[in-house]
């Protein structure tokens, strides 16, 4: 979770490639434990790669 927000903030502050370096081991993380969480993320990770 703390990587999500981290990478959350990096994409606000335009930090694209930063936020993608913490937003794919989250989704990694949270995929290994099927939590509901990863669609989320999935989706943050997918947004900041079009904007990047």
């Amino acid at each position: 979770m703390t990587l999500w927000w981290l990478g959350n903030l990096a994409e606000q502050q335009g930090e694209y490639t930063k936020a993608i370096s913490y937003l794919q081991p989250a989704l990694e993380i949270l995929q290994r434990l099927q939590s509901p969480d990863a669609e989320s993320v999935s989706a943050s990770l997918d947004r900041v790669i079009r904007n990047s």
